[in-house]
């Protein structure tokens, strides 16, 4: 749907919101819980830590319902920045672009 439409700092909260909400739907998120998201990325990890002025539309939409997630859940989130090389889906992620590039 997005796809060639959004920047990858975009994406990126597109895919936090969407990862949140699976994890939610699929009941491995409860309510109160403790959820650490590891962020690779300075300006998102910045975005969501600092209460800074966004002048993105779409950022600060994708922020205020991932709020309304954890407010809802009442969830305690922690953002952790990390390294891109120390991100888990990164390995997955390299191999899915190599695959479209050669298609």
């Amino acid at each position: 749907m997005y796809k060639d439409k959004i920047s990858n700092l975009q994406s990126k909260y597109v895919a936090l919101h969407i990862g949140l909400f699976w994890g939610i739907g699929v009941f491995i998120i409860k309510n109160d819980d403790h959820v650490k998201v590891k962020l690779d990325d300075e300006k998102l990890f910045e975005q969501l830590t600092v209460n800074q002025n966004i002048n993105n539309e779409f950022i600060v939409k994708r922020i205020k319902f991932i709020n309304q997630l954890i407010a809802q859940r009442k969830l305690k989130v922690e953002y952790e920045l990390i390294q891109q090389e120390n991100n888990l889906a990164k390995k997955t992620l390299d191999a899915k672009e190599l695959k479209t590039k050669n298609d």
